[in-house]
């Protein structure tokens, strides 16, 4: 596996004590944007969708409605998924915003020098087809969704975005040493005031550098607050959607042992469910 080192200011954050404590944002809170009813409607119209009979059943673990509500994301607003990758957000999100928002794929720059030839041109060939990929998972036209690489970002998209999602992503930034190019590519494109969600595998409070440094797939949460607020954002909320406190969180191989990877075949991992995870929002600050 690819685990380079790390960007000195994020390894500067990660090494922070591990005793250091989650932050008190953590509990239940109200989405700091609220939707309208209609939205609200026009959201748990797309989550019920018969199109997502297939994914359906990761809702009990993914929150989808919860998720998205807390972000604010709204059926008009042009929204950005950041590194799409099985499709199970894509479909939903073309459902709620292909009628009358935009859906834009953003995958990772693929010149960054984390990823070989090979790789590259498969994130080339990712973003190409993703358009026609939502297309046919939502039954709208393909014109309705877009997609670009970070590697040169158009001058007529930047500050144009009022949303970005980052759904279990950040651990892979982390150790490709990509996180700082990224997270400032992504913040270029928001329109000031936009608004970043982030859900990430959650590692313990208490964990160590070498456990939360990405590698496992978890990350703490008071590093993930921290790196966003050096990289120009403001941590707005925090939500506990997608807590599940059966995740002990420390699993020797990551956080891929458990559902729906269970990586090591451990029987007694399923009754766990999927990871716990951090729900956050961040603004774009001036």
């Amino acid at each position: 596996m690819f685990k380079p080192a790390l960007f000195a200011v994020t390894a500067a954050l990660l090494a922070a004590p591990a005793v250091a404590k989650a932050p008190a944002a953590t509990a239940k809170l109200t989405a700091p944007v609220k939707l309208a009813a209609a939205d609200s409607n026009a959201l748990a119209a797309a989550v019920a969708n018969s199109r997502r009979n297939e994914d359906r059943a990761r809702d009990v673990w993914r929150k989808p409605a919860e998720t998205l509500a807390f972000f604010g994301v709204a059926p008009d607003m042009k929204v950005g998924e950041y590194a799409p990758g099985g499709g199970w957000y894509s479909r939903l999100l073309g459902l709620y915003l292909g009628p009358k928002g935009k859906l834009v794929g953003l995958y990772v720059d693929p010149t960054s020098g984390a990823y070989p030839a090979e790789r590259q041109a498969g994130i080339r060939a990712g973003a190409a087809k993703y358009p026609t990929d939502v297309a046919g998972w939502s039954g709208l036209p393909a014109e309705r969704f877009t997609a670009m690489t970070l590697e040169a970002i158009p001058d007529s998209e930047k500050g144009t975005f009022d949303r970005i999602i980052v759904a279990r992503a950040m651990h892979n930034l982390f150790r490709t040493n990509t996180a700082d190019r990224e997270i400032k590519a992504l913040r270029s494109l928001l329109k000031d005031g936009g608004m970043l969600g982030i859900e990430q595998h959650r590692a313990k409070a208490s964990a160590s550098y070498a456990y939360s440094d990405g590698a496992k797939g978890y990350l703490r949460e008071a590093d993930v607050i921290k790196f966003m607020e050096v990289n120009g954002f403001d941590h707005v909320g925090s939500s506990d959607a997608n807590a599940n406190p059966k995740d002990s969180a420390d699993h020797p191989q990551g956080v891929w042992e458990l559902p729906p990877s269970l990586g090591t075949k451990r029987e007694e991992l399923k009754a766990v469910g999927e990871s716990d995870r951090m729900t956050l929002l961040f603004r774009k600050r001036p």
